[in-house]
Order: structure tokens, then C-alpha cells, then sequence
């Protein structure tokens, strides 16, 4: 089990999310009379997830606009993830370098054999070695943890829930002929307009705590947590001076990298993909034994 008991926190907001989905859908199946729209969002969802989960490493890299690099080009990079991909008894993933002097990096692929990680140019040039082992160490470890099905299942049941409630709103809106259809029409609305927000808060926090198992599992991978930590605060700051641009494919990629990669305050922190970086660096601190 792990320390801060991130993979019992997964389980227990992935059964949250799937009771919220079962409440909007028993609902409005209850107010239509009918099961046969939900089974169909869900042989939708199913599709959707099973596409997005396969083909995320591509989806992934070229939103990036990543390409390959040999151990010429990277041989840091290259030595360091073959060196911890060994300890770790796994395959050693492709590796890219993305041409954006943004700093982060993320790792994508369906499984460990056909994972890939990127760097981007920018984590490349501010990083040191040490603490470019700690970041790839948790790139790995979200390959390892299989982090990209879980967030790609999460992703699924959220969007699920905001497309029945979107047909559920529309059932609302319609109303019914009698009290009761009226009744039921109108507990449908409400709950088609809280569900989708809950649902996505639900899914950012699975996203987080997945987060925070990287960060666990690849200090523990390389031995030394305070390598990672000294790269996240690196990596916080140079976000923040170089975000990357909120185009849809970007939003859509960023929940796997290491660092948030866009600007944000206030109320988007509820809508982050990732942990608040202070929080990252002190449990990274607290896993090293080091005292302030």
C-alpha cells in the first residue's frame, strides 16, 4: 500500500463517478420508461474509450508535434531511461522530444511495450541530470501504474454522464403531459446540470491522485526524492513564464504531463489536471526525511 493510499483514493472516486453515472441514468431511463438510449451512450462511450486508449501515444505526439530521437542525439536521456526501465524489469519505452521550449514531459502508450515519453526541448535545456532522472522516473511509473487506461476510462464516464445528461437536460426542458412525468422531467433537468460538473471534478481528482503516485513510485525507482522535487520547482516556474497555448489538443494531452502546462488561478484550480506543485515538493521532502 502505498503511503498516502493513492490507489485506494483511485477506487473510491472511480466507484463515485460510476454511482453518479448509475443515478443519472437509472433516473432518466425511470422517466422515458426505457433502457435502450443508455445502452446506447454506453456502446458509444465504450467505442470512444477503447479508440482514445489504443491510439493515445499518437493522439498524444502529435499534438505535440513530438519525433523520435536516437541515443546520438539524446544519449542522456536515452542511458538514464534504460538504466531504470532495467531496474524496473520492464521494457524500455520510445523516446520523442517535442520542438517547444515549454519545459514538461509526459509518457503516453496503451502499455509498457508499446509506451513512448517525451521530453520537450525546453525541460532539456533547464534540467540537470539528476533531476531529469527524477522526472523520467515518474513518466515511467506512469506507464508502469498503467495510468494511461485509468485516466482514459475516467475520461470515458465523464464524458458519458455530460452526453445523457445533455439528452436528459433536453427531456427536461420537454416536460411531461401528467404530475408525475412533470415531477420526473424536472428532478431529470436539475440533475443534468449539476452531473457533468461533478463528473468532471471527479475525473480531475482521479487525475491527481495518479499524480501523486508517479511522484511516489518513480522516487522510489530512482532513489532519490529530492531530485524530482528540485524539478518540479523548476518546472512550476518555467510553466508559468512559458505556458503552452490553450489549443484543444494541447488540453486534451495535458492531463499526462508532469506539469500543468497552462496558466491558471483562482476557481481553475478546482478544474486542474494536477495536484498544486508546494503539496508535490512536500511530499517528495517528507519521502526523503528532510527537514526544513
Amino acid at each position: 500500500m502505498h503511503r498516502h493510499h493513492n490507489g485506494l483514493k483511485t477506487a473510491a472516486l472511480f466507484g463515485l463517478v460510476w454511482a453518479l453515472l448509475l443515478l443519472v441514468g437509472g433516473l432518466l431511463a425511470g422517466a422515458l420508461r426505457s433502457s435502450a438510449v443508455l445502452v446506447l451512450f454506453a456502446l458509444l462511450g465504450l467505442g470512444s474509450t477503447v479508440y482514445g486508449y489504443w491510439y493515445s501515444d499518437k493522439i498524444a505526439l502529435r499534438s505535440m508535434r513530438a519525433r523520435p530521437v536516437s541515443e546520438v542525439e539524446q544519449p542522456a536521456m536515452h542511458r538514464i531511461v534504460r538504466e531504470l526501465s532495467t531496474a524496473a524489469g520492464r521494457p524500455m519505452p520510445r523516446l520523442y522530444v517535442s520542438p517547444t521550449m515549454a519545459p514538461n514531459a509526459f509518457a503516453t502508450g496503451r502499455d509498457p511495450a508499446s509506451a513512448a515519453v517525451c521530453c520537450t526541448e525546453g525541460i532539456l535545456r533547464v534540467l540537470t541530470e539528476r533531476e531529469l532522472r527524477g522526472v523520467l522516473g515518474h513518466e515511467l511509473m506512469h506507464v508502469y501504474n498503467r495510468d494511461i487506461l485509468t485516466s482514459s476510462a475516467a475520461a470515458a464516464i465523464a464524458g458519458l454522464i455530460t452526453s445523457v445528461a445533455q439528452f436528459g437536460a433536453l427531456f427536461g426542458i420537454a416536460g411531461g403531459r401528467e404530475d408525475q412525468d412533470r415531477s420526473n422531467a424536472l428532478a431529470v433537468l436539475l440533475l443534468s446540470l449539476v452531473a457533468p460538473l461533478a463528473a468532471t471534478v471527479v475525473q480531475l481528482a482521479i487525475s491527481r491522485t495518479r499524480e501523486y503516485d508517479a511522484d511516489e513510485d518513480g522516487a522510489r525507482l530512482t532513489g532519490d526524492p529530492l531530485a524530482l522535487a528540485s524539478a518540479l520547482h523548476k518546472l512550476e516556474m518555467g510553466t508559468r513564464e512559458l505556458p503552452l497555448p490553450p489549443e484543444r489538443e494541447l488540453v486534451n494531452a495535458s492531463h499526462m504531463m508532469i506539469a500543468n502546462p497552462f496558466r491558471g488561478g483562482g476557481v481553475a484550480r478546482l478544474f486542474a489536471t494536477h495536484p498544486p506543485m508546494a503539496e508535490r515538493i512536500a511530499r517528495l521532502e517528507a519521502q526523503a526525511g528532510y527537514r526544513r
